[in-house]
């Protein structure tokens, strides 16, 4: 038997843009349209013999994507809005059809793409159950087996027998990821539908995959979440613009994803003006790991190939979904005094214990200057990622987590020691 789960080959899914609309038509416009249709049919013949079909019409949501997942892996699938991530798992579902390419599946697949996918609105949660077991190819027997684990893991068992019509979408989460994940299927693909979900829910969904993965099956995981994408995911494919652009160790493939948005947004003009070697303590940003905490140091070189007046140099510490944790700037005469000569600079930046949650968070260092010509220049560096280790038990959705000191009194007590204060 194949160690294969999953096999992609040259997969690509193209749309067609726009299109034209139909709106609704009255009879006598139904009349009038049967009058022209001959001379309409003529010039749309006429058109398609002397008109080429423009590129523009059309939109490749995936193109040439190829990959393999293996038995038991859980793979991360990460990428900006529209890089073809849902794109991807609804070819793998069977909901599209791809253009070009194939992908081939070894076992039976369950798959949460949207909240509610599959679910019939008037039928009862109880009744969702068992359809979506009977689509999954499951026997009545094994649908009861696992129908009391489902309802007590989704926390809608008040509600069992309400038609699914009137759960929020909270509830519809919590019983389709329940179903989903229970049923025991051979690949599980999940899409971004874990954010509608409380923290607690979250972390329960994870665990419920990692319990999934741990059994030997196989997960494809679409998230924003960069956190939720590294706790639970060994691997990670990168998609950019419908295109495979890595697959590989999921961190690596966290940062070529923070560098790609860097790139994106970089407003460096024609210059040979650049930062690199970006490190953490020393070390190249793929191999850093810091304990929850700990002071740290961040540097990297800024090659300048023209004198500058002056400039500033900004900091940006970032957490997994892009919030500034840190956001902080000098100018340069404060560090060297008058203009700032062509050559090498190392920057330097000492981090106090910021306490950092556990989790990945990404820094990057800006410089914006302006030369002896009065032309200003904007510069960004790669983004570097941190994997900030520890223990996230009492921290919630904080980026931050400094050691408190807590007191508990009784009012009696509090109220005696202010009272001794006073006097």
């Amino acid at each position: 038997m194949s160690d294969i789960a999953i096999k992609v080959e040259g997969l690509s899914k193209r749309y067609r843009i726009g299109g034209q609309q139909q709106c609704y038509k009255t009879l006598r416009g139904r009349l009038a349209d049967t009058a022209v249709a001959p001379f309409r049919a003529l010039r749309s013949t006429f058109e398609r013999t002397h008109r080429r079909p423009s590129k523009k019409d059309h939109f490749w949501a995936l193109k040439d994507v190829s990959f393999e997942v293996k038995r038991g892996e859980v793979v991360g699938v990460i990428g900006r809005n529209g890089a073809g991530k849902s794109t991807l798992l609804k070819i793998l579902s069977r909901i599209s059809e791809p253009t070009n390419g194939f992908a081939d599946i070894h076992g039976r697949i369950s798959s949460l793409l949207e909240v509610g996918t599959g679910f019939h609105m008037e039928l009862t949660g109880r009744e969702n159950i068992y359809l979506n077991g009977a689509i999954l190819g499951m026997k009545r027997n094994e649908i009861e087996r696992k129908f009391d684990e489902i309802v007590e893991f989704s926390e809608v068992g008040k509600f069992i027998d309400t038609p699914v019509k009137h759960f929020s979408s909270g509830m519809h989460l919590r019983l389709a990821f329940a179903v989903a994940a229970h049923l025991e299927p051979e690949i599980l693909l999940v899409d971004e539908v874990l954010a509608v979900g409380d923290l607690s829910f979250q972390k329960k969904c994870i665990g419920k995959m990692e319990n999934v993965a741990a059994h030997g099956r196989t997960v494809l995981f679409v998230s924003h979440n960069l956190a939720a994408v590294k706790e639970l995911c060994q691997t990670s494919i990168f998609l950019n613009h419908g295109q495979l652009q890595f697959r590989g160790p999921v961190v690596e493939a966290i940062s070529r994803y923070s560098q790609s948005l860097t790139q994106d947004n970089n407003e460096t003009m024609a210059s040979t003006t650049r930062w690199s070697h970006v490190r953490v303590n020393g070390e190249n940003h793929l191999d850093g790991s810091l304990v929850a905490g700990e002071p740290f140091v961040t540097e990297a070189s800024l090659e300048l190939s023209d004198e500058f007046v002056g400039g500033r140099l900004i900091y940006l510490l970032d957490d997994c979904v892009g919030a500034n944790v840190v956001h902080q700037r000098i100018y340069s005469n404060e560090l060297w005094p008058g203009n700032l000569p062509a050559g090498r600079y190392r920057v330097k930046v000492e981090l106090p214990p910021l306490w950092l949650a556990p989790g990945v968070y990404t820094f990057y260092f800006k410089f914006i200057g302006r030369k002896t010509c009065g032309m200003e220049e904007r510069h960004l560096s790669e983004r570097a990622v941190i994997d900030v280790k520890g223990s996230a038990d009492g921290i919630g959705r904080a980026n931050l987590a400094p050691p408190l000191n807590w007191t508990l009194l009784p009012d009696s007590m509090s109220e005696q020691r202010e009272t001794c204060v006073v006097s």
